[in-house]
Formats: structure tokens, C-alpha cells, sequence
């Protein structure tokens, strides 16, 4: 096993342990206890990761994005009902665009239920979910590749993206703030996303319920520049409140209790 794999398989346990131990390490991956060390150095000085005493904890500071391998087993039953959920806002023959994220994975396949739709994206994982797809336009942004993002960033990602009008964009976030608004752990995933919802006529947020009251490293826009938020839990009164302020409708699954009041 390659160094960087034994790290990626690494951040996953740390994920969903939030802590991993030397001596366990080095038994679970035969390897020595130092090698196990030198990889959470690596983990550590990579903002991933925070060494304590005979092992780690997982760095939750939103301002540092995990690989893409790693992000798309977090949380997989949320992206599922949230991609569900956006499934019902598209219709057939759609102009759409998606972003990098690894929701937009899980929303691209539960769109194939749909026929004749036209998807722009920077994701090269979305790509090749939608590869099998018939009677779909699939247009790549094009960019250069973000190494560990499976993403297309940069100057000509934005111009590509910018060249069309859509429908809908629907993109994800790593921090939903009241104050500081929807960001992202990066300032090249930013742009590109600004981009994305300049170029449609209804803007998505598709966003599992981790991300509220989170604040990551670059901005993307303002909570009013949205026009739908998805999310996989019902949000606080106050975030309710905010939403019917600023007219932005939230889909969220329902409960039984809540449905019968509808």
C-alpha cells in the first residue's frame, strides 16, 4: 500500500471516529508505530489532522477541505435524501448546472430518472456518472484539474462556465452563516461557484445540515442571492425565520408528525 493511500484510509477512520491511536494504527495497517507517526506529521502539517499524545483527532476547522475520496463517504444517507429531494425541482429537458461536490455526485445519479437534460459541471466525478446517460447534453467547464478534487478551477473553468444560461445551478457549500453568508474552504471553488450562479435564472443550495452556522475560508455569496435550500434535517426556527425573510424556499424530509399538518 502507497503512503497516500494508507493516509486517505487514514482521514476516513478519522472521520468517522474523530480520533485514531498510534499502536492500533500500526496493527491495523502492518506497519511501525513510527511510519504511522510520520503519516500523521503529514496529516498534521496538511491541516487535516491534529496530533496529540500516541495519536490524532480529526481538525474540524471548515477552512480546510478533506480529499474527495474521503468527503464522499461523510454523511452518505444525508446526500441521498437531500439529491432526492432536488430530483423533484428538475424537470425534463432542463438546462442545469452542477458543482465539484460530492452532493452533486449523488444528485446526478438520482437525476437519471429524468430524460433530454443538458448538464454543465467542473466535476470530472459527475462526468462520469452522467457517462452512461442517453439523449443528455454533458458539457465540461473544462480548467485545470484541482489535484485530490477530481474539480476543474481556474480562469478558463469560470470563462466555460460562464458562457452558458441555465435554468437552475445548484451547488454545495462548506459554512452557511447568517452574517458571513454561504462560503466555500477555497478560493478557486468560490469563484468558480459565483460563476455558476450568475449564469442561472434559480439558484440551489443543496447542503447537508453540518454546514449551518459553519463559517469557511472564501465567500460565495450572500444567503438572498439563493432562491431554494435543500437539506437532509429541518433547520433551526431562526434559520427558518431568516429563509421565509428573504422569500428562499427550504425542502427538507419531512416527519410523519410534520407531514399531517400539511
Amino acid at each position: 500500500m502507497l503512503a497516500v493511500e494508507r493516509r486517505n484510509l487514514i482521514l476516513e477512520k478519522l472521520q468517522e471516529e474523530k480520533k485514531v491511536i498510534v499502536s492500533e494504527l500500526s496493527q491495523e495497517f502492518q506497519v511501525s508505530e513510527e511510519t504511522i507517526r510520520r503519516d500523521l506529521e503529514k496529516l498534521d502539517k496538511d491541516g487535516l489532522a491534529i496530533k496529540s499524545y500516541g495519536g490524532a483527532v480529526l481538525n474540524e476547522n471548515t477552512s480546510l477541505d478533506m480529499p474527495f475520496n474521503v468527503r464522499k463517504k461523510n454523511n452518505p444517507a444525508g446526500k441521498q435524501k437531500i439529491a432526492k429531494l432536488v430530483e423533484g425541482l428538475i424537470e425534463d429537458g432542463d438546462h442545469i448546472i452542477l458543482d465539484p461536490s460530492t452532493t452533486a455526485v449523488f444528485i446526478a445519479k438520482a437525476l437519471k430518472s429524468k430524460e433530454r437534460l443538458t448538464v454543465i459541471t467542473n466535476s470530472i466525478e459527475v462526468i462520469l456518472e452522467l457517462s452512461d446517460t442517453s439523449d443528455w447534453n454533458i458539457i465540461s467547464s473544462g480548467g485545470s484539474l484541482r489535484e485530490g478534487y477530481l474539480a476543474l478551477v481556474g480562469p478558463r473553468a469560470v470563462e466555460g462556465l460562464g458562457a452558458f444560461n441555465v435554468e437552475k445551478a445548484i451547488i454545495s457549500c462548506k459554512g452557511l452563516d447568517m452574517e458571513k453568508g454561504i462560503t466555500d474552504g477555497n478560493e478557486l471553488f468560490s469563484q468558480a461557484k459565483q460563476t455558476m450562479l450568475k449564469s442561472a435564472k434559480q439558484c440551489i443550495l443543496a447542503v447537508d445540515h453540518t454546514k449551518f452556522d459553519r463559517i469557511a475560508f472564501s465567500k460565495i455569496c450572500d444567503v438572498h442571492d439563493i432562491h431554494v435550500v435543500v437539506t437532509d434535517e429541518k433547520p433551526s426556527e431562526q434559520w427558518l425565520e431568516l429563509f421565509d425573510r428573504f422569500g428562499i424556499a427550504c425542502l427538507y424530509p419531512q416527519q410523519p408528525e410534520e407531514s399531517e399538518k400539511l
